[in-house]
């Protein structure tokens, strides 16, 4: 994800918790966060897939 992207989410939280959000910055965080979580499954994915097991017990 973009670093303008998860500095907007970080923007918003703060923002948030500080003075509340609009519902446009409520739908705009929930989206981004939506396409956060989506890379961050795509990664672990990638990555859980590209694990090899090897068992070396079996001879």
């Amino acid at each position: 994800m973009e670093k303008i992207k998860i500095d907007r989410i970080n923007e918003l939280a703060h923002k948030s918790k500080a003075e509340g959000l609009t519902e446009e910055e409520k739908a705009e965080q929930a989206l981004l966060r939506a396409e956060f979580i989506a890379e961050i499954r795509a990664d672990v994915k990638a990555s859980l897939e590209s694990i090899e097991i090897v068992d070396e017990i079996s001879s």
